[in-house]
């Protein structure tokens, strides 16, 4: 893939929600506002980074905050660009390209504008291969590239500007200012050179999720049909195994907004309300399904919703009460396998009693 253009945005926007396994923000605003800085600045160059000099310089960019303030506080067409300027300001260089915190929502398209209303490349992968919480989550850190400088930037055009020693300590300083500046910023953060970005990026991910959304929409109606065509495509990607675990109903659902986090459970019951419920955790993703008492899925490995009469991917912020749905699992790539991955990314890093254990393997 040579080019992001208005007509890879809907399957981009769709492919990038399934594998945001609830998180990255919803991406109604993100694809409008691309569709314009694209009709506006012109197509984004997407380039590997097996393709970068070694001594290229590159920074990641995105959305840091409570996924369900991005319906509410929209960004505008030049916010990304903006980030963007004011961090090779305060970094004394040009960028030569631009990489995704996250394939996940929002964040998958939020590059795409600051890659084009800059005239800079955007990386065909992302530091995640699917949406996660917290910063030092992403496999830049994991592989040892430094958080900062770093460069956020808030609703009103006000700039902030982080030197931390470990990325875990720029995570608190960034959701700290997220919280002061309404929920929810841009920033520019992890800045890396060609070689850096080979050992660490998740690749390829960004021309899967246009061919991801691709299949969703060629196979829109009712979940179960989904399956196939699906399991077809994961198999022979980076991420392999491919479930449908439950169908159902959401019965109940509850979110809070808490350190910067859409932190909540939720509840889905079989149509005829017989045999045991599905039980879901949620940081801004789901992150552990259990049915009954027994795990069906859990982080790193991809936990994704849709809706069961078209098949469509839903974010965490907009699961509602009543919902007929379906829940799919996927693993995930085999970086997030390594003891340094599991080390910040298994269950027990969020709180849960269990130890990860590989989808194809439960």
């Amino acid at each position: 893939m040579k080019t992001v253009n208005l007509e890879h945005l809907d399957d981009l926007a769709l492919g990038s929600v399934f594998l945001a396994t609830g998180g990255g923000g919803d991406p109604h605003v993100p694809k409008l506002i691309a569709r314009e800085a694209i009709k506006k600045y012109g197509p984004v160059q997407v380039v590997s980074a097996a393709d970068l000099a070694d001594d290229a310089y590159i920074v990641t960019i995105g959305s840091v905050g409570a996924p369900t303030v991005s319906l509410e506080l929209l960004p505008s067409i030049d916010d990304a660009a903006r980030t963007l300027e004011a961090f090779e300001q305060h970094a004394g260089r040009k960028v030569d390209a631009v990489a995704s915190f996250e394939i996940g929502g929002g964040n998958s398209l939020i590059p795409l504008v600051a890659a084009t209303g800059r005239g800079v490349p955007v990386i065909d992968g992302d530091g995640m291969g699917r949406a996660l919480p917290e910063a030092q989550m992403m496999s830049y850190p994991i592989a040892g590239v430094r958080p900062t400088p770093a460069i956020a930037y808030d609703y009103a055009g006000n700039t902030a500007s982080f030197d931390v020693s470990t990325t875990a300590i720029y995570e608190r300083h960034i959701r700290s200012y997220s919280v002061a500046a309404g929920g929810m910023v841009t920033a520019a953060e992890h800045p890396m050179t060609g070689a850096e970005l080979k050992r660490s990026i998740i690749p390829g991910t960004l021309s899967f999720s246009i061919e991801l959304g691709r299949i969703l929409r060629s196979n829109r109606g009712q979940a179960d049909a989904l399956l196939q065509p699906l399991q077809n495509a994961f198999k022979t990607s980076i991420y392999g195994e491919c479930r449908l675990i439950y169908t159902g109903k959401v019965i109940d659902k509850a979110t809070r907004i808490i350190g910067g986090y859409d932190i909540g459970e939720a509840t889905i019951e079989s149509f005829d309300g017989t045999g045991d419920k599905l039980f879901l955790n949620i940081k801004n993703e789901y992150l552990l399904a259990k049915i009954g008492d027994k795990v069906a899925a859990s982080v790193p490995d991809l936990i994704t919703i849709v809706d069961y009469e078209t098949g469509t991917p839903i974010n965490a912020e907009r699961l509602r009460y009543g919902q007929r749905i379906s829940v799919f699992a996927t693993g995930c790539p085999e970086f997030y396998r390594s003891e340094a991955a599991l080390s910040v990314v298994s269950p027990r890093c969020f709180g849960f009693d269990v130890d990860y254990v590989p989808l194809e393997k439960l």
